[in-house]
């Protein structure tokens, strides 16, 4: 028996005096009703009511279960409340996840604009290059990179997420600069070892078609800032997203190369746990990081070195 349900049907009938009432009211039949208070009444081994032709009355141990039951219902009338208040509006602690490079660079700055709109709002920022399970670490969204595997999470795509090669100006100047993605075959390259082919680059010709180009060269890391450290040292050519490299390039410390041969953009989408009755923090959250990433070149605004 739905224990609650039995709660809400002894509360009508004490009020309304009547089990056929007491059913109307919240839409059952009247032997259902009566079914569900002689099943409170076996489960707490008391008499809850007393039963006439002209009605039914509490009984002394049932007029003080009905007032504690009195106070279950409005608690549980509140809880409601509280749900669908928190489910609709824009509060409390948002749990937002993304990568190392990406969270310092862009979600810092992005998430204390939004905190500026939604005073309302806690942010929680977990930052991990691993993949990382939403549900097993209580993540409400978190921003990710390249095409989605079929799941159960929900989506929403946020734009791309465009790549360059890049070089110092002390080394073109060693090494002069490639004319054709096949040349840095034969140069030193730094290996980002996460995406986009870890030591096999892809590039876009110009006439539509592709061309893959074997690489190596003194270093090899998953982490982003190791890469760009070691480019702006001369020590390499170097695959990174645009808003990795961009304030160097701004600085003079690096500089675009093979730029008529493009690198394949990362899809960027935000996922959150489940598609279905997404919390208004997740839906405004998200709202407004698609605002930022469809606009026009996005990785050229402020970021942070």
């Amino acid at each position: 028996m739905d224990r609650i349900t039995g709660i809400e049907l002894y509360l009508r009938v004490v009020e309304t005096g009547s089990f056929s009432k007491a059913a109307a009211d919240l839409g059952v039949t009247q032997p259902t009703a009566t079914r569900h208070v002689a099943a409170l009444e076996a489960q707490l081994g008391a008499r809850l009511l007393h039963r006439s032709t002209r009605g039914v009355t509490p009984t002394e141990v049932g007029q003080a279960y009905y007032e504690r039951c009195k106070h279950i219902a409005l608690a549980l009338e509140e809880a409601g409340n509280l749900a669908s208040l928190l489910q609709a509006g824009v509060g409390g602690t948002l749990r937002v996840g993304c990568s190392v490079a990406f969270g310092r660079r862009v979600l810092v700055p992005l998430t204390l604009r939004y905190m500026q709109q939604h005073p309302g709002v806690t942010l929680d920022l977990s930052f991990d290059d691993r993949y990382v399970n939403l549900v097993e670490q209580g993540i409400d969204v978190a921003v990710r990179m390249g095409r989605l595997a079929d799941s159960t999470l929900g989506a929403r795509y946020l734009g791309i997420n465009p790549w360059a090669v890049l070089a110092a100006p002390a080394l073109l100047e060693r090494r002069g600069m490639p004319a054709e993605p096949t040349a840095l075959a034969q140069e030193d390259c730094l290996v980002y070892s996460s995406v986009m082919g870890d030591d096999r680059w892809q590039f876009r010709l110009p006439d539509g078609g592709m061309s893959v180009v074997p690489v190596k060269g003194p270093l090899r890391s998953n982490n982003l800032s190791a890469v760009l450290a070691a480019c702006r040292a001369g020590l390499g050519f170097a695959a990174l997203p645009w808003y990795v490299a961009g304030p160097s390039v701004q600085a003079g410390e690096l500089v675009p190369v093979l730029t008529g041969h493009a690198l394949p953009s990362q899809e960027m989408h935000a996922v959150f746990p489940s598609p279905r009755l997404v919390p208004g923090k997740v839906r405004s959250f998200v709202d407004f990081l698609q605002q930022q990433f469809t606009a026009a070149r996005w990785w050229e605004m402020p970021l942070t070195k």
